[in-house]
């Protein structure tokens, strides 16, 4: 238990202690003295026992309008330290006592179903949300947000879907917005997403025209949602249809460059199968000299590699590693320089670009905008805050900064 809890507990004794005496002293109906589980939970925290000071100070302090605040509070706390158990029984215990109004009723139920939630009890929060969607208007939206949650966790994409339609402000006839202040990411972006995840599953079962069609509506909520550009393009390029694969992914380098190099493997394939092999040097260049990032470097030199040979493809890459040095570059110019090389030398750079090759298994290639998080797959889905969209590829000199 730390300090600052234990300042808190202490705090909320206190202020029971207040708000009885001072009904006490307005001529309430309550005893001049205060209830004997108030002492007993100062005993409790002064013994350093607050967890049992807690269920003292809850039997302490009545049900009504005036603390109702309170309670939702001290459960609130609890559930964030991980004490869901004792969460839930605060709220239940609120929504046993009669005198609570409709609206703290829904209150305390928008409460139980978090505490659902976080236990993993979704079907249970699921049933108050939605009961809440029909019957609470002040809670529904709130509602609403808490079911994304709960229908993302299920992976129940289509639910999903839904909820985040009808979450999305209206205009009204006047072209504003309804004021509503979104918790977490904008529901456009969530909800590109979700079709996005719902599209996986249709080219899994090899449903390749309606995939096409969930991320079309992905691009249309969001259009800068990169991940339904690069998976539209995957699409078309495995239904066949290689030219629209080309125009999708090249969008990328329009909404999000930084991306360009997680195109480059199925943009090899369609200018492939289009028959435009050739072309993708020239695109790849053309990248490269407006969004340089070694990755698109490396790409070209492979390019040069097989049209023109080694030499054109070392010139290039030690000319572009001095402007734009990466281990992944001089670990390509290290087996590119072992080619002609043979006996001792050989067999020290042998040794150089198995270290190169350890620090590169070191790096850092992926990284969340929003936590932070870092690792060396690409995660639509944040493993760290559960953003989407928001871990993005690193270049040398970014990771260069966190490193």
């Amino acid at each position: 238990m730390n300090d600052f809890l234990v300042f808190w507990l202490l705090f909320f004794a206190v202020g029971i202690g207040w708000f009885l005496g001072r009904r006490t002293i307005n001529g309430s109906s309550l005893r001049s003295e205060l209830p004997s589980q108030y002492y007993r939970g100062l005993n409790f925290l002064l013994d350093g026992r607050p967890d049992v000071a807690v269920d003292a100070f809850i039997n302490a302090l009545e049900v009504n309008s005036d603390t109702l605040e309170t309670h939702i509070a001290l459960g609130n706390l609890l559930r964030k330290r991980g004490e869901v158990d004792r969460a839930i029984r605060i709220h239940q215990n609120l929504l046993a006592r009669p005198s609570l109004s409709q609206e703290h009723i829904h209150l305390a139920h928008l409460e139980l179903a978090r505490d659902y939630v976080s236990a993993g009890l979704l079907d249970r929060a699921e049933r108050l949300l939605l009961d809440l969607v029909e019957e609470a208007p002040e809670q529904r939206l709130v509602a609403r947000r808490h079911l994304l949650d709960v229908y993302q966790s299920e992976r129940d994409w289509k639910q999903a879907i839904n909820i985040a339609i009808d979450l999305i402000p209206k205009k009204s006839i006047l072209k504003t917005t309804t004021n509503f202040k979104e918790r977490g990411q904008s529901v456009v972006v969530v909800l590109a997403h979700y079709y996005c995840e719902l599209a996986l599953k249709k080219v899994a079962s090899g449903e390749f025209s309606l995939s096409r069609e969930l991320l079309n509506q992905a691009i249309l909520h969001d259009k800068n949602c990169v991940r339904a550009l690069i998976q539209l393009g995957e699409t078309e390029l495995m239904s066949g249809r290689p030219k629209e694969a080309i125009e999708a992914l090249k969008q990328v380098k329009e909404y999000a460059p930084e991306f360009i190099s997680e195109t480059i493997i199925p943009l090899r394939d369609a200018f492939s199968q289009a028959g435009r092999r050739d072309t993708i040097t020239n695109y790849l260049k053309e990248c490269y000299q407006s969004h340089p990032n070694p990755t698109i470097a490396l790409a070209i030199a492979e390019d040069l590699l097989l049209t023109e040979g080694s030499e054109s493809a070392r010139i290039f890459l030690s000319t572009e590693l001095r402007e734009h040095p990466s281990l992944n570059g001089l670990s390509k110019l290290i087996k590119l320089q072992q080619v002609d090389l043979t006996g001792k030398v050989r067999k020290n750079l042998d040794e150089l670009l198995n270290l190169v090759d350890i620090l590169i298994k070191q790096r850092t290639a992926y990284r969340c905008d929003h936590c932070g998080f870092s690792g060396q797959q690409l995660h639509w889905h944040c493993p760290g805050c559960k953003y989407w969209g928001t871990v993005k590829p690193l270049h040398s000199e970014e990771v260069e900064k966190i490193t």
